[in-house]
């Protein structure tokens, strides 16, 4: 039987023997490195937190400047209620149903 003796490459498994792998090397900022040792899962989690972030300031700038739109308004949403009524829509468990007319009444 032989004996076989395994010796991993220089710069970890799953790399070239002649050259330092690919990815986060001893050049890259310090940032990237500390991120690169952390669990996968933080890091696209906090990535998409952040990215959500950035992407809803045009919104809240865009709503503080123009308030609640018109379908928001009590008179939109009272023509609203009256319409679906009216059509019966959602009779079961919504706006047409018995609950919901007998609180409408009591108010």
């Amino acid at each position: 039987m032989v004996k076989i003796w395994y010796e991993p490459p220089p710069f970890g498994p799953g790399t070239s023997l002649n050259r330092p792998s690919y990815g986060v090397g001893i050049n890259n900022p310090q940032w990237i490195q500390a991120l690169s040792r952390r669990p996968q899962g933080m890091v696209i989690t906090g990535a998409c937190v952040a990215i959500a972030a950035f992407a809803y300031v045009p919104i809240m700038v865009y709503e503080s400047r123009q308030g609640l739109p018109f379908t928001m308004s009590p008179e939109y949403v009272a023509a609203q209620r009256a319409y679906q009524r009216y059509h019966n829509m959602n009779p079961i468990f919504g706006i047409s149903s018995k609950t919901a007319r007998a609180a409408d009444e009591a108010h």
